[in-house]
């Protein structure tokens, strides 16, 4: 199992608009192999943020990497960057393989 996850820093006041853009876009992902499941998570706000994360399950590293290559991908990341006065700074990719 592979979880990729994106931290995002969202101005203090936006965030409303923010997950407004993650529920209503055409994310593409029921249709890709080895897709498990995907959660959007609210994190603490201090004065000037709020951190948020994109949470996705993947079968393994390799169904997650096809993914990025495909034209599913560059469908539902075909907005991204039209709000960016949302965003404080570019998201912050992590990924984790399960070792347990």
């Amino acid at each position: 199992m592979f979880i990729a996850m994106n931290r995002f820093k969202i101005a203090v006041g936006r965030e409303d608009e923010f997950v407004a853009i993650w529920k209503n876009r055409e994310t593409h992902l029921d249709a890709v192999p080895g897709f498990k499941e995907f959660h959007l998570l609210r994190g603490p706000s201090d004065e000037k943020s709020t951190l948020f994360a994109s949470h996705s399950t993947w079968e393994s590293r390799e169904a997650f990497e096809g993914w990025t290559r495909s034209e599913a991908f560059r469908k539902a990341h075909a907005a991204a960057g039209s709000s960016k006065d949302l965003y404080l700074g570019p998201p912050q990719f992590e990924g984790f393989e399960a070792v347990i």
